[in-house]
């Protein structure tokens, strides 16, 4: 599971250097799913409005999907006479979204300077938390990352990213914005720090009217990213792009010949190394195309944020750009608003007050449409379904070569998350075993878990953490068939937690496994898109597998051999019924509270071996 990420991301930078803008928008259009392309009205709204020296400040609601509210701020000029130059204001990663108090001194000194400025929540941060809970006031999970998290791994099953929300949030507002008076729709830009850096970097693929693109404290490079802090949040991971051939120069490319500028903190955990490479990749382009000089860099010596350096930097390139004026900007004093002044909502959260779909609630629905035409349904013979699991989990077809066993052979077990108070008495019973127990590699980042961190770089590679828990599952298992004293005609596969998902999806692909058990392992990953909670999925996340199939539907390839669910577990880990199994082929069991493992599991792992044609 080791990523060699100075001679692949070298490579990736090469081929990233061989493709034309039309294909990096195709690759990454194919990486987060799709956009929606609902384009329908935006039923926008204005609240209310105020006045401050120099602007003003609408607070606008719009919908961006069917039901799908976005809260945000018009700053609009009150001096100078218009059609006036704009700006789409992302925001990064703060709690209050649109209304942090960094964000403001660049929407309003934007103002002052003759812009209309349309500032935005993304989902999950200001007026649009998703996990909101009435009684505590707060986000049951967190604003922003934590909430981008939870519904972006959700989002990877259907096939999607939950970049494809906050992007079209973004060309929505764009269409929101073109619907001024105000406004002069041949001189917008979109500008924006951090998260709002991403933000501005995806628009600058997708969004063909922008003139003129600021992405402050994100660009850098995956070589760079990769050995330093890693992956990072939900929207900045999209499945496959590092195995497409992308890097952080193709947003800038994409945007060709327009003018692009980056702004990097020295001391940022987005490497200034690799924002400096970047940099200077995709000034080569422009030079290429013959275009020098309209991609532009500015690093400032401090930490990760969106400073004064920074935003001055980029007053004087949106001048330049979007008004022809090439002279030093400087910031005059900032008198920010409370945060309150700027919702666009009574309560100041859409969940309790406008109401508004959600990405979860979006992600859930597109489930349930995929569900019922997902592959598995449509295969006709055991080996398709075989082909459409190799195929999503990147794995290479690989046959054992079955070979007799003399009688009194021993039966074996390949375990996965089992305790070892259980596999000692396994031992003692006389099992030859094998035991899977792969550690997952520490985070690279504060505020990631090791598990998401691990699973997220395989997802850009176009690979899932089964990818390799399968592979090495299925090694242990050759090598205990291949041991003299092994009856390889019976060896079982048990899996415990997360390690039941590969244990079943071993025991589908490999018909020589015996039988198999889960305990404590989640049933479905339908289910998992339908519970607004869960726990620890990140590393069972298959990108786009509900296209293909489900967990239920290996019973189809492993039956007649013998399936043992015990304790199966919902998303949060509460028990389960596992509905979602035949219980003519599955069995379901409740492990009572300190039972040894051969009175608990005895008679299973003793039963007959069924073998016989796939129910398929």
């Amino acid at each position: 599971m080791s990523y060699n990420s100075g001679t692949m991301t070298s490579l990736f930078l090469l081929l990233a250097l061989l493709q034309s803008p039309d294909e990096i928008r195709a690759k990454m259009e194919q990486a987060i799913g799709g956009l929606p392309n609902v384009r329908m009205e935006l039923n926008a709204r204005v609240i209310g409005r105020f006045e401050r020296p120099g602007y003003r400040v609408e607070k606008v609601v719009f919908e961006s999907l069917p039901g799908f509210r976005v809260t945000a701020n018009l700053y609009v000029p009150t001096a100078g006479t218009g059609p006036f130059p704009a700006v789409l204001g992302v925001a990064g990663h703060s709690d209050n979204g649109k209304a942090s108090a960094t964000y403001q001194h660049m929407w309003i000194s934007l103002a002052r300077r003759g812009y209309v400025v349309l500032a935005y929540d993304p989902p999950g941060q200001g007026e649009r938390l998703e996990y909101f809970d009435p009684e505590l006031g707060l986000s049951r999970l967190g604003p922003g990352v934590r909430e981008h998290i939870a519904a972006g791994v959700q989002c990877l099953l259907t096939g999607t990213s939950i970049a494809r929300y906050f992007i079209w949030d973004g060309i929505r507002a764009m269409d929101y914005l073109l619907t001024r008076k105000e406004v002069d729709p041949t001189r917008v830009a979109v500008a924006g720090n951090s998260g709002g850096g991403t933000q501005a970097a995806y628009l600058a693929v997708f969004e063909p009217r922008l003139a003129a693109v600021v992405s402050s404290c994100y660009i850098t490079r995956w070589q760079e990213l990769m050995a330093g802090p890693g992956p990072q949040d939900a929207e900045q991971i999209f499945p496959g792009f590092l195995s497409l051939g992308l890097d952080f120069v193709d947003f800038i490319r994409s945007f060709a010949p327009k003018p692009f500028l980056v702004t990097s903190a020295t001391q940022d955990f987005f490497p200034i190394a690799g924002a400096r490479a970047t940099y200077q990749a995709a000034a080569q382009y422009y030079e290429s195309i013959d275009a020098p000089g309209r991609v532009s860099f500015f690093e400032y010596d401090d930490t990760h944020g969106w400073s004064q350096p920074r935003r001055e930097a980029a007053y004087h390139f949106l001048d330049k750009h979007l008004k022809g004026v090439d002279a030093e900007a400087h910031e005059a004093p900032v008198q920010t608003e409370p945060e309150s002044m700027l919702w666009v909502t009574p309560t100041g959260q859409l969940a309790t007050s406008l109401g508004t779909e959600t990405v979860f609630s979006l992600n859930r629905s597109l489930a349930q449409k995929l569900y019922p035409a997902r592959k598995a349904l449509a295969a006709t013979n055991p080996e398709e379904l075989r082909t459409l699991i190799r195929q999503r989990l990147a794995l290479p077809q690989v046959k054992l070569v079955g070979r007799s066993a003399p009688p009194g052979r021993r039966p074996g077990i390949i375990t996965s998350g089992v305790p070892e108070s259980d596999l000692e008495q396994l031992r003692a019973a006389g099992y030859a075993l094998r035991v899977v127990n792969s550690p997952v590699p520490p985070a690279g980042a504060s505020g990631y878990s090791a598990a998401y961190q691990a699973a997220a770089k395989e997802w850009l590679n176009g690979r899932s953490l089964l990818t390799w828990r399968v592979t090495e599952l299925r090694s242990a298992f050759y090598d205990l068939a291949a041991e003299p004293d092994v009856d390889p005609a019976n060896i079982s596969v048990w899996g415990r937690g997360n390690s039941g998902v590969a244990a079943l999806l071993l025991a589908a692909l490999e018909p020589q496994v015996a039988r198999v058990m889960t305990e404590d392992t989640v049933t479905s990953w339908f289910v998992c898109t339908q519970s607004h909670l869960y726990s620890d999925l990140a590393e069972i996340t298959v990108p786009g597998v509900l296209l293909d199939f489900d967990l239920p539907d290996l019973v189809k390839v492993i039956a007649p051999r013998s399936i043992l669910l015990v304790d199966p577990r919902t998303p949060t880990g509460a028990r389960s019924p596992a509905m979602e199994y035949p219980r003519a082929y599955v069995g379901l069991f409740e492990r009572p509270e300190g039972w040894p493992v051969m009175q608990a599991f005895g008679p299973w792992l003793n039963s007959p071996v069924v073998r016989g044609p796939a129910l398929h």
